[in-house]
């Protein structure tokens, strides 16, 4: 039976540190009413466990209803899809959706992607995004950068990506964590052309409460 969500997003997080800004984005996609297809790697498992005080189960169906109730998603508006799930529309261009956010994105992903390596689901959604120049957006989440991560930066921007690091700014006076967070899904939300209410764009007034 079909939905009335606005068109699905897809977003992966893998294993580097930073996995609130991923979380907190499929929060904000839920909210404005976009279907949200999500894969989560194991090392993202551990950085959550790490990094918070959620624990999210690794089986997608679970996993769907723990995201759900944390987003506050309704029904069929989250799926989620196995590490080896090699049938999920994502893994094919006549499926995926036309974009896909890794946020964070390890270095190791990083360089995955950016050789076509396709070693897992999450692997083979960037690569079907690249072939079938579709947008794809990954925030890195690490300092310094080697020449290697530069150089795989490089050479995905050249095919079409957009390199988006997690390198919060600090104009808007942030007085928490959650504001620092929250700047870096403005900039996502921003590229994907989706309306949010996170913080002002430049020259604008903050919104009203």
């Amino acid at each position: 039976m079909a939905n009335d969500f606005k068109p699905p997003v897809t977003v992966a997080l893998t294993g580097a540190s930073g996995a609130q800004y991923g979380l907190r984005l499929i929060e904000c996609l839920v909210a404005a009413d976009h279907e949200v297809w999500v894969m989560i790697s194991k090392a993202a498992h551990l950085v959550i466990d790490t990094e918070t005080d959620i624990s999210l189960p690794a089986r997608p169906e679970r996993l769907v209803e723990a995201l759900g109730e944390m987003s506050g998603a309704r029904a069929g508006q989250i799926r989620c899809f196995a590490r080896e799930d090699w049938m999920a529309p994502v893994a094919s261009g006549s499926g995926a959706p036309a974009s896909m956010v890794i946020c964070p994105c390890s270095t190791g992903t990083l360089s995955a992607v950016a050789t076509g390596a396709s070693n897992n689901l999450i692997e083979r959604a960037a690569d079907v995004a690249l072939k079938e120049r579709r947008q794809l957006i990954l925030v890195p989440r690490e300092t310094p950068f080697s020449a290697i991560h530069l150089e795989h930066m490089l050479s995905l921007t050249r095919m079409g990506a957009v390199i988006l690091p997690a390198a919060p700014g600090f104009y808007h006076q942030p007085s928490s964590v959650d504001d620092l967070i929250d700047f870096i899904v403005a900039r996502i939300l921003n590229q994907l052309g989706i309306e949010h209410r996170l913080m002002p764009r430049w020259g604008e007034s903050a919104p009203s409460t």
